[in-house]
């Protein structure tokens, strides 16, 4: 293999202390398994979920490397193209597409489990062209983070599942007449923000077979729109007025009565000296929630495609994995089992850690394309005009569709 930073990680299992060592047999095998979310601070992690997977599969043995995020997927396109390919491997939702339409990764679909407790939408965002390419292994998301007690001192009541930007914005009007210092929203006007609220609004930055860009249709510009009310209207700071102090940091402060971000802030947000919980985004002609996930793939060129599919649905399905995850922090696996994380939503605050799970019901994954990089930095650069007043949201978004459908053409 190519990789410069790996970790081999092969275990001998003893179940209870006092299984006997025994030889390995003819017909035992070895697959590699290629990571970067399991180092530096989860190898341990993996190492048990390894070794009780073994125990069940006497007959494989798991072979680890890893290295940073940063170099893995040059090193993994360097295997590739190498011809030497782990036989297991992470990818992010950015990146399977781009695997997974170069039809290099096995098609799991017959080997999957019919029992396997993975939420149906996380499951389908690891297929392609009909077939399951992946299994979802973790996933993170954005939640509304709201001050209970700024709620309070406005009378108001806490925000429900069901709210939509319409009752997010009377609430966030209130909140911000209780003083100069204190504002209602903060929900960042970039890319990863606008992608999933143009998919609340029923839009896609592409047509359906991605010969063109159409994030300048009107529901682009509506969502656009309904993200500068906040600033328009004074619910949400704009730059200026930010003074370079983060949303996260003005929450800390206690100046914003609801924040729009992720669930890796719960642990950031433990010690707050105020009450505060979370709830379902909310949402425009539907709701729609981050689905931001890492998924494990099998090389189509595997020469062990049962063991290699074997291991890759132990590590993302199975309850010793779920409950090694959850235990030591290391993602959150995308299981309908409520029972696996019967401890993690027992953790306080918040109080409704639900909703974490309640927003896999709506995923909306980031728009992909060859020239990824380039796409998010123009997108970003034009709604970096329409906040300072350079651009209204109509224009910056014909510009937009412009510039991707350059990028399509190349």
């Amino acid at each position: 293999m190519f990789r410069r930073l790996f970790t081999l990680c092969l275990l001998v299992v003893v179940v209870m202390g006092v299984m006997p060592r025994h030889s390995q047999a003819q017909d035992s095998v070895s697959i590699t398994y290629f990571t970067f979310s399991a180092a530096p601070d989860h190898l341990e992690d993996l190492d048990t979920i390894i070794a009780a997977f073994e125990a069940e599969n006497p007959t494989i043995n798991v072979e680890v490397e890893t290295a940073p995020f940063a170099d893995y997927f040059t090193l993994l396109q360097g295997d590739f193209v190498a011809d030497d390919a782990p036989d297991v491997f992470e990818l992010n939702y950015e990146n399977f597409v781009t695997y997974a339409a170069n039809d290099v990764l096995l098609d799991l679909s017959a080997s999957l489990s019919a029992d396997a407790p993975y939420y149906s939408a996380a499951l389908g965002a690891f297929q392609y062209e009909g077939a399951q390419l992946a299994l979802p292994e973790s996933f993170s998301t954005v939640l509304l983070f709201y001050n209970a007690d700024l709620f309070d001192q406005a009378g108001l009541e806490y925000p429900t599942a069901e709210w939509t930007w319409v009752e997010a914005m009377e609430a966030g009007k209130a909140i911000r007449a209780l003083g100069d210092d204190t504002w209602g929203i903060y929900s960042p006007v970039q890319f990863w923000e606008f992608y999933k609220k143009a998919g609340q609004n029923d839009c896609s930055f592409f047509n359906e077979d991605m010969s063109e860009s159409t994030i300048n249709s009107p529901e682009c510009v509506e969502a656009l729109e309904t993200m500068m009310s906040l600033i328009d209207e004074d619910v949400m700071p704009d730059p200026v007025e930010q003074a370079g102090v983060s949303p996260e940091e003005l929450f800390q402060n206690g100046q914003v009565g609801m924040l729009v971000t992720g669930i890796w802030m719960f642990g950031a947000f433990a010690e707050l000296p105020f009450n505060w919980d979370v709830q379902l985004e909310p949402g425009l002609a539907h709701k729609g929630h981050h689905f931001f996930a890492n998924g494990v793939a099998v090389a189509k060129s595997t020469e062990h495609p049962a063991e290699a599919a074997a291991w890759a649905q132990y590590l993302t399905s199975s309850e010793v994995a779920a409950n090694v995850r959850v235990t030591s922090g290391w993602e959150l696996p995308a299981l309908d089992k409520p029972e696996y994380f019967a401890t993690y939503l027992e953790q306080t605050p918040p109080t409704n850690r639900a909703a974490v799970f309640q927003s896999l019901e709506s995923p909306i994954v980031p728009p992909v394309i060859v020239r990824q990089n380039e796409m998010q930095d123009s997108v970003n650069a034009l709604l970096e005009a329409v906040v300072n007043g350079e651009l209204d949201a109509q224009t910056a978004l014909d510009l937009a569709k412009e510039e991707l459908d350059g990028f399509l053409e190349e």
